[in-house]
């Protein structure tokens, strides 16, 4: 079966106005809060602007990772660039990690030596920043269709958690005086930041490793295929990810030694069990047939073992 890689001029179009919007939006909210972090003496601030600032690489990466996946397959790139969505999502993810270790040095640093900060200033940039952030995480959702844009996504769904929590924690500095309130949300952001980016470093390294996709079983499926009438077994099935949704099967089906219009029919009904029950669309499904046995990878008719065995051993002979 064929796959058709590239999605939709207008979905991508639409996909593409909404991360230049994102873009421009978060370039001039990490200028506003690395000036009042500076200003504020917050790190949370500061770490806020710096998580932003990796939210805008995110988002330019995807924006180039929609640009490529929109481009048709060709001879040097047979299936297209589907995953370079998926590499844009690891490189967003794998940098959010980074990023959260530093947030959380800096914050046990800041602990051991406390600095003074300015809490009206910090609730009133991360009052900007969750409508922001808010509005773009909104505009994300409804074209998040694959981990590229998922990722995109938290990122700024996270930061608007973050940043409301930064609003809260200089409500907290504002009615206590307690200067250690902001190293330690900080250290609550870092966490955060973290887990929600290992989640995405995994799905990203299991695609680009071409494991077994998430939520795939199968032994379900083998046995989806083992159904279909005139199917004997199914072995060497390998199932894999091509892009962040779509997926690519190959096996070897061994059946009765039928004509091939028969086996035609098949083929059919095991593509329809694949697409229609496991969303599986490009399949390569080789036929064996009973009474031929495998041997390193290729299929031998056991006459023909036979017969080149006998035929080595007279030779050994002479």
């Amino acid at each position: 079966m064929h796959l058709h890689a590239a999605p939709s001029s207008s979905g991508a179009n639409r996909t593409k106005s909404v991360l230049r919007f994102s873009l421009v939006a978060t370039l001039a909210y990490v200028a506003v809060t690395f000036v009042a972090g500076l200003r504020a003496h917050s790190l949370a601030l500061l770490s806020e602007a710096g998580h932003n600032m990796s939210d805008f690489l995110a988002l330019l990466l995807s924006f180039v990772a929609v640009y490529f996946q929109t481009r048709p397959v060709s001879d040097s790139k047979t299936f297209g660039y589907q995953r370079a969505g998926v590499l844009a999502a690891f490189v967003n993810a794998a940098t959010l990690i980074v990023i959260s270790l530093w947030i959380a040095v800096e914050a046990v640093h800041r602990l051991s030596a406390p600095v003074a900060v300015q809490p009206r200033l910090m609730m009133i940039v991360a009052a900007a920043g969750v409508v922001m952030n808010g509005v773009i995480a909104a505009l994300l959702w409804g074209v998040a269709r694959d981990v590229n844009l998922r990722s995109a996504f938290l990122h700024m769904a996270g930061d608007t958690l973050s940043t409301a929590a930064v609003i809260a924690g200089g409500a907290g500095i504002l009615l206590t005086g307690r200067n250690w309130i902001d190293p330690v949300l900080s250290l609550f952001i870092a966490a955060f930041i973290f887990w929600s980016s290992f989640g995405i470093v995994r799905e990203t390294l299991n695609i680009l490793l071409e494991g077994t996709p998430r939520g795939v079983s199968l032994p379900a499926i083998r046995a989806g295929m083992e159904a279909v009438e005139g199917v004997v077994n199914v072995h060497d099935l390998h199932i894999w990810s091509l892009g962040s949704q779509s997926r690519a099967l190959a096996c070897h089906v061994t059946i009765a030694d039928i004509p091939p219009s028969e086996s035609a029919c098949i083929l059919v009904k095991l593509n329809h069990v694949l697409n229609h029950h496991f969303h599986i669309s490009h399949t390569t499904i080789q036929f064996e047939y009973l009474g031929c046995e495998e041997l390193e990878g290729c299929v031998v008719p056991i006459e023909e073992l036979a017969s080149a065995h006998e035929h080595g051993r007279h030779g050994h002979a002479h």
